[in-house]
């Protein structure tokens, strides 16, 4: 088998969050299921589960790094500590040759050596012996599960209205199937929602899930922060002066807000209660006045504005220096 790292394309150096998800990307494009016209799919898809046997396995990666144990998983060694177990004797060539002796039932003298030797093989997948033809033993192997990713992941925009009111928007999915997805009250801002099996599938597993990333779209006035709402309220010169009720929205029906006489612009007022609802309380309304001259000019307006300036001048950035 070829070096793991090679097989799962990623450095030695690589992070086991980069490894896994390296794993599942080649799991998933190289599954026989997925891959039926092709006679060595089987092949490729058992050689990246082996190289993520080793590589997923941190003391299995470990031992591979130190040289320990090779490719397949299998210990790289000289000889068998321990008066049980294999026998050693020189064969031809300097070579040892190895004799495995199976134990009875009480387990005696090398009993069990050569499951043993094979627990350590092939990383404690051996799960017992049965008879089999001839009075030998067959072992029996465990693979572990394939791990297929059929999660499918999508975003799905909805306005500032939707998300605090919830409500039903469809979403289309890139193989072309469209659902109509119920939004919940009071979704925020990159929380998933999660349809069970209405993921991919694929054959001999289970289907997996749909997780759709909920996006806020931004809203023409109003600026969220957390549970609270902020606007820029337009006010006119009159209204700044005089003072009076305007109209303010709201994500629900719009309220009166009293400004009182002279009303600077960037004055800040607080509408309890009226934010967004969330774990813990609902939000406020904080609402900005910004005073509004009338477009174009205005030689009356001017004129009132010249008289002012020499009969009550004042400077309001005089705290500036």
């Amino acid at each position: 088998m070829r070096d793991p790292y090679e097989v799962l394309g990623v450095p030695r150096g690589a992070s086991a969050a980069a490894i896994k998800s390296a794993y599942r990307k080649l799991a998933k494009k190289h599954h026989p299921d997925s891959n039926k016209g092709d006679p060595k799919a089987a092949e490729r898809f058992a050689e990246i589960n082996s190289a993520n046997e080793i590589l997923g396995d941190e003391d299995k990666r470990k031992q591979f790094d130190r040289g320990e144990i090779d490719a397949e998983g299998k210990p790289r060694f000289q000889g068998f500590p321990g008066g049980g177990g294999p026998r050693g004797r020189a064969g031809p060539g300097g070579f040892e040759s190895y004799t495995f002796r199976s134990g009875g039932a009480g387990g005696g003298p090398g009993g069990g050596a050569f499951e043993d030797i094979l627990n350590s093989m092939f990383g404690g997948g051996v799960r017992g012996a049965r008879p089999g033809a001839g009075g030998g033993a067959q072992f029996e192997f465990d693979t572990g599960g394939i791990g297929l990713d059929l999660d499918v992941n999508v975003a799905m925009s909805v306005s500032l209205e939707e998300s605090a009111k919830g409500g039903e928007k469809r979403v289309r999915l890139p193989t072309g199937k469209e659902l109509n997805v119920k939004i919940p009250a009071g979704v925020t801002e990159g929380q998933q929602i999660r349809l069970r099996g209405q993921g991919e599938s694929a054959q001999g597993h289970p289907p997996g899930d749909l997780l759709i990333t909920i996006n806020i779209a931004p809203h023409p006035f109003f600026k969220v922060e957390g549970a609270d709402l902020r606007i820029d309220l337009p006010v006119t010169l009159y209204e700044a002066v005089l003072g009076g009720k305007v109209r303010v929205p709201t994500l629900g029906n719009a309220v009166e807000l009293s400004v009182p006489k002279n009303t600077s612009s960037g004055r800040t007022f607080r509408l309890k209660g009226k934010g967004l609802s969330k774990a813990g309380g609902t939000g406020d309304l904080f609402v900005t006045i910004r005073i509004m001259l009338p477009d174009g000019n205005d030689a009356e307006l001017e004129a009132l504005m010249e008289k002012w300036r020499d009969h009550h001048p004042y400077n309001p950035r005089s705290g500036l220096g």
